[in-house]
C-alpha cells in the first residue's frame, strides 16, 4: 500500500505532468538507451523516431498519477500491458533500469521543482507499480512454461513453408526445430520474433493467422516500406530457416463467454485481416452468426479472400463483405471506395447486440471506432489491438471513411 503522503505528492504533480510530461519521456528514452543499450531491442525504433512511444508513455505516467488514489480505474489496462511485456521477454531486472532512468529524467527536466520529497514519492509509486507488474508477468511466464508444448524465453522454430497470400503479404509456417509439441494459442494472439540483423537485436510481433490445433504456427507478414524485419523475412527467410520465437501472447481474443446467438462482426483493413482469419476459422463451425468485413485497396493486395469465401460456402452462419478502394478491372468487390458509416450500419443488428472486433492501419481503426460509437454500439463491445503505442483514439474521418 502506498502511503498517504506519497499519494498526495504524486497527485500534486499532475499539473506539471500535463505541461511537461512529453518533455520528460522524450528525455527518458535517449537517456536509457545511452546508459543501458541492452534494453533498446525491447522498443521499436520506428515508434521512437515518430515520437509515438514517448507520447504514449507520457499519457501512461499522467494516468497513473491522476488515478493513484483509485488504481481500480487502470486495472483494465493491466492484462494488455502484461501480455505485451511477456511477449517481448521483459524480466524483473529491467524494471530498476527503467525506474532509475525515468526518475532521472523527471529530475533533469523539472529541476528544482522536483524536490526530494516528490522524487521519493515517485520512487515509491514506481516501485509499487513495478512489483505489481513483475508478479503478474512472472505468473504468466510460469503458466505458459507449464502447459503442454510451453516454453519461456525464445525457442527455435524452422520455416516449414513460405506462401505468398497477396502482392504484399506472405505466410510463414513455423514448426518447432526440436520436434516437440506446440503450445496452444487463442485466435487473435501473436508471436514475437527475435532476430539479430547487422549486429542489432530486433523484436517484432506478428499475428497468428490460422486456427489453433494445426501442426505449425502460421504468421502472415506484410512487406512494410522501410521495415527491416518484414523485408528480411520476405527476402531471406526460406524453408529451413530457423527463427527465434517467444510464446504466443495477447489479449485481443474472442470472448469465450459471449452468447452463441450474439453476432460477431470482424472488421479489418489491409494486413489487419490476419488475426481475424484465425478468429473466423475457430468461430465459423460454432454456428454463431458472423459478419466478416474486409477493406483493401484492390484485389491484388487482398490476402485470404479464397479461404474466407470457402468458409462462407461451408457455413451458412458466415457472411463476408469485401470493399475495394481502387478496384482493378478484374476485381470483384461488394462495395467500392472506403468503409463508411452506412456500410458499417448494414452489418450491425438493429438491437446492437454485437461483438465488434476491428484491426488495421491506425486511421482505419480510428474511423471504425468513431463510426461504431456514432451508431450506438456499446463501447464495451468494441475490441481492438495495436502493435505499437496504444494512442487515445482521435476524431476520425467519419462518413467519408478512411484509406487502408
Amino acid at each position: 500500500m502506498l502511503s498517504e503522503q506519497t499519494i498526495r505528492l504524486v497527485k500534486a504533480t499532475v499539473p506539471v505532468l500535463q505541461q511537461h510530461g512529453e518533455a520528460i519521456t522524450a528525455h527518458f528514452y535517449p537517456l536509457m538507451f545511452r546508459t543501458h543499450p541492452e534494453v533498446k531491442s525491447f522498443f521499436n525504433e520506428a515508434h521512437q523516431a515518430e515520437g509515438t512511444q514517448a507520447r504514449a508513455l507520457a499519457r501512461a505516467v499522467l494516468a497513473y498519477a491522476t488515478h493513484i488514489d483509485r488504481l481500480d480505474a487502470l486495472v483494465g489496462e493491466l492484462p494488455r500491458i502484461v501480455q505485451k511485456h511477456v511477449s517481448l521477454g521483459v524480466a524483473p531486472e529491467h524494471y530498476p533500469v527503467v525506474g532509475r532512468c525515468l526518475l532521472a529524467a523527471i529530475k533533469e527536466v523539472l529541476g528544482d521543482a522536483a524536490t526530494d520529497d516528490i522524487m521519493a514519492a515517485w520512487a515509491e509509486a514506481y516501485g509499487a507499480l513495478a512489483d505489481l507488474l513483475i508478479a503478474a508477468e512472472s505468473q504468466v511466464y510460469r503458466d505458459k512454461a507449464a502447459q503442454p508444448g510451453g516454453w519461456q524465453g525464445t525457442r527455435s522454430f524452422r520455416v516449414a513453408r513460405k506462401q505468398a497470400e497477396s502482392e504484399l503479404i506472405t505466410s510463414f509456417y513455423l514448426e518447432p526445430a526440436d520436434g516437440g509439441p506446440l503450445l496452444a494459442f487463442q485466435p487473435g494472439q501473436y508471436l514475437t520474433l527475435v532476430l539479430t540483423l547487422d549486429g542489432e537485436t530486433l523484436r517484432r510481433n506478428y499475428s497468428l493467422s490460422d486456427a489453433p490445433g494445426k501442426p505449425c504456427y502460421r504468421i502472415s507478414v506484410k512487406r512494410e516500406e522501410g521495415g527491416r524485419v518484414s523485408t528480411w523475412l520476405h527476402d531471406h527467410a526460406e524453408a529451413g530457416t530457423e527463427l527465434q520465437v517467444q510464446p504466443p501472447c495477447g489479449d485481443f481474443v474472442l470472448d469465450p463467454e459471449a452468447p452463441r446467438e450474439r453476432r460477431l462482426l470482424l472488421v479489418t483493413g489491409g494486413v489487419g485481416i490476419t488475426p481475424a482469419v484465425s478468429m473466423l476459422e475457430a468461430a465459423a463451425p460454432t454456428g454463431r452468426p458472423i459478419h466478416f468485413v474486409h477493406a483493401a485497396r484492390h484485389g491484388g493486395v487482398h490476402a485470404f479472400r479464397a479461404r474466407v469465401e470457402q468458409l462462407v460456402e461451408q457455413h451458412r452462419n458466415v457472411r463476408a463483405v469485401f470493399i475495394y478502394e481502387q478496384p482493378r478491372a478484374q476485381d470483384r468487390a461488394d462495395a467500392t471506395g472506403r468503409l463508411t458509416r452506412a456500410l458499417l450500419a448494414r452489418e450491425l443488428p438493429a438491437d446492437r447486440d454485437v461483438d465488434l472486433y476491428f484491426l488495421g492501419p491506425k486511421p482505419f481503426m480510428q474511423a471504425v471506432h468513431d463510426m461504431a460509437l456514432a451508431l450506438q454500439v456499446p463501447a464495451q463491445r468494441l475490441r481492438y489491438e495495436f502493435f505499437g503505442p496504444r494512442d487515445v483514439f482521435e476524431s476520425a474521418a467519419g462518413e467519408q471513411g478512411t484509406p487502408v
